[in-house]
């Protein structure tokens, strides 16, 4: 079978490329020419060149290739932009690229068997928040209770990253008989992920930082579970369907950097629990210092609005029942997995 893997240079997309490879499929790594390989150097993987910020480009590219190939059995859709200077860039590369790359498949008749599109829960933004007096939530410290969020609920994405992922889903949706599925992982972690490594790397100077005095329910799901829910995704005979991934657990603010704490074998961590409004004035100013140096940062307002958000609870339900999705990985084994990983590398 034969499957492509867009975003493949990047973290998730890497290690849906190696999944593919295990699984001795035909795996063709769609990425720019300037993209790095430095985890992708496996002798049987193939490479081909998408452009998809400009639309005639791309449809020559696929046609090149369909003349040579033929088309994908499956694609992998993982080619997205988490960081960028201006909202404009999150929609020119999350929707736009993807509207562009399913019109030159539907175009061209290359469409395939599955088409598995990596959004992200971010696409709900902050619902559900307000404290639920009725038994569906799980109660936290203060008793607080926050409900799941539900495939069902009204998407109110409070920033440019979800929207511009919640544009395509809809773009998505909109086509007759178009066989996606969408897959909104909660926050992923692992090895080869950069962000939560900046939190590993604070706790290691002994600093952890958290946002807000509010109770904060959080939830993860270990790179490798997404993998997992990728590849069933393309087994099942489901289409046009949307589902949460997550670990099937909920976690308070604390939980993560304690178990990082204990993997680096650390002392002593000064916890400091930063204002909502002191979050905002450093993300507002490292945003300015960003678009001053030309560079997306991993601070800027759209971080804010996720750092700030009290509920990142899912329903997990509907994965597992149509699916089958079991998660493998709990946060202590993804922790551990992930610190070791850092360690190996030299990254701590």
């Amino acid at each position: 079978m034969k499957i492509l893997v867009t975003g493949a240079s990047g973290f998730i997309g890497s290690f849906i490329v190696e999944e593919g490879l295990r699984r001795e499929m035909a795996v063709w790594a769609g990425m720019r020419p300037s993209s790095s390989k430095k985890y992708l150097g496996q002798d049987k993987l193939q490479y081909v060149e998408l452009d998809f910020s400009h639309p005639d480009v791309l449809r020559k590219q696929l046609t090149d290739f369909k003349n040579k190939e033929g088309k994908w059995d499956y694609i992998v859709h993982a080619a997205g932009a988490t960081k960028c200077l201006h909202k404009e860039d999150f929609f020119r590369t999350n929707y736009d690229g993807t509207r562009h790359f399913v019109e030159a498949l539907v175009a061209l008749d290359m469409i395939p068997e599955r088409f598995v599109f990596i959004s992200s829960l971010s696409v709900y933004g902050a619902i559900r928040e307000a404290p639920c007096s009725f038994a569906v939530g799980k109660q936290n410290e203060m008793g607080w209770i926050y409900a799941p969020i539900q495939d069902t609920d009204i998407p109110a994405p409070n920033t440019a990253y979800g929207q511009s992922k919640l544009k395509a889903e809809q773009y998505l949706k909109s086509l007759p008989d178009f066989p996606y599925v969408i897959l909104r992982p909660t926050g992923v972690y692992g090895p080869r992920e950069k962000d939560y490594f900046l939190m590993a790397q604070s706790i290691q100077r002994h600093t952890d930082f958290s946002v807000g005095f509010r109770p904060q329910e959080i939830t993860f799901v270990y790179v490798l579970d997404l993998v997992q829910a990728v590849f069933l995704s393309l087994e099942k005979p489901v289409t046009g369907k949307a589902y949460f991934i997550s670990d099937g657990e909920v976690y308070n603010s604390r939980t993560f950097s304690d178990l990082i704490q204990a993997e680096l074998g650390n002392p002593w961590v000064l916890h400091i629990k930063a204002p909502v409004w002191f979050l905002h004035g450093v993300c507002s100013v490292c945003e300015y210092v960003n678009k001053w140096l030309g560079k997306a940062g991993t601070l800027n307002n759209d971080k804010f609005h996720i750092l700030r958000q009290r509920n990142w609870q899912c329903d997990l339900e509907p994965a597992r029942k149509e699916l089958g999705y079991q998660p493998q990985y709990s946060l202590k084994k993804g922790v551990q997995e992930t610190i070791a990983w850092y360690k190996k590398e030299g990254w701590l």
